[in-house]
């Protein structure tokens, strides 16, 4: 997989790329480094948010090559993260779009700063950030807190509008990690709002600027008003330039595998015959709008790595009253509630489930099963 720089991440379509990532992996450089806008970041979120590998698979994969838990740690914690996310998501559903402990404060908008949108707001590492991840699709986790603790806590945006945004441009999008990092950030799901202040900024990026409205000690952040520079918000207009509707051709003595935004895994019954449908639900994306890079992606990943795999664009309904299916086989997800057919469920890597109102608790929990 070609890598460019840590600026640049190029994004392979290839599952054997993928592959090959995997075994690159260097866990303990990773939990030293992560931070840091060079860290030896692992660039796997995109195929881990669509299904193409498990958290599971990668952590078992680290393990196989003979690091110990408690060497990589910090690696284990991250991709638990993520599962932790995912199961706030099925417990919650549609709870995770509103703020999930409390009311965000101070609130001026609804919308989001234009100098972010236009990757102007004067803060070179975050400008960069921006214009890097629409043209890559791609932010660094760090990054990504900054520009939310900008939008939210200094322009005082409520965080669902600045999360889409976000959301819309990532190839890694997974709402749950999104919508509830924001939330975290912002304050609507944790005890205190996160934010950083040029030193910090300047010391994980690499950059040197001062004298910015981040130029500030932590104090100062209570009492600051909103920098002019933030103050002209846009509302967004998101929409999926969703491919137009073709026929599929169905074999009605075959049963038919359910692939979409949150599953491409080219492993998964691959060894049955079956009709293999991508299915694109405009109901889906309404709610959840993407991006054209992002959708190029997962149709050119499909195309390449599930052989005969077609795309649906319609409603998982009207596939059904369209075309007898005889046995219908998807994976679990909680925007798949409307599935009828056999659901498989997903890989996670701890047998931990249910809600849990911090990471810690639930991390608690999944440590028991890791033999230190």
């Amino acid at each position: 997989m070609q890598l460019l720089d840590h600026h640049h991440p190029v994004f392979s379509t290839s599952y054997a790329d993928v592959l090959k990532r995997i075994d690159e992996i260097d866990p303990v450089r990773y939990g030293a480094t992560r931070n840091f806008l060079n860290g030896a970041v692992t660039y796997l979120s995109p195929y881990i948010s669509r299904g193409i590998v498990s958290t599971k698979f990668i952590l078992a994969e680290v393990l196989n090559r003979g690091f110990k838990p408690h060497q990589i740690e910090k690696f284990i914690q991250e991709l638990a993260w993520r599962d932790y996310w995912q199961q706030i998501w099925i417990v919650k559903g549609n709870a995770i779009n509103e703020s999930l402990k409390h009311a965000q404060k101070p609130i001026t908008n609804y919308a989001i700063s234009k100098a972010i949108l236009d990757a102007n707001t004067g803060i070179n590492a975050l400008d960069d950030g921006v214009s890097s991840l629409y043209e890559t699709g791609y932010m660094h986790n760090h990054l990504r807190m900054y520009v939310a603790a900008l939008a939210c806590n200094i322009g005082q945006s409520h965080w669902k509008a600045p999360a889409q945004w976000m959301y819309f441009h990532l190839l890694d999008a997974d709402w749950a990690s999104n919508a509830l990092s924001w939330q975290w950030v912002s304050g609507a799901n944790a005890n205190k709002k996160y934010v950083a202040n040029q030193d910090n900024i300047n010391k994980f990026c690499f950059t040197k600027q001062s004298g910015t409205f981040l130029d500030v000690a932590y104090e100062e952040f209570a009492v600051m008003d909103i920098p002019e520079a933030l103050k002209h918000t846009t509302n967004l207009d998101l929409t999926t330039p969703l491919p137009t509707t073709t026929a599929v051709e169905i074999n009605e003595a075959l049963p038919t595998c359910i692939y979409n935004f949150y599953n491409l895994d080219p492993l998964w019954k691959k060894d049955i015959l079956a009709n293999r449908i991508l299915l694109l639900e405009p109901s889906h994306f309404n709610q959840y709008p993407i991006s054209q890079k992002t959708l190029d992606f997962i149709i050119s990943f499909s195309k390449e790595n599930i052989p005969n795999i077609q795309i649906y664009t319609g409603e998982f309904n009207s596939l059904k009253s369209e075309h007898s299916t005889r046995t219908v086989f998807y994976k679990e997800h909680p925007l798949n509630e409307h599935y009828v057919g056999i659901e498989d469920s997903r890989d996670w890597m701890f047998n931990v489930q249910g809600y849990y109102p911090s990471f810690f608790s639930f991390w608690k929990k999944c440590k028991k099963q890791l033999h230190y």
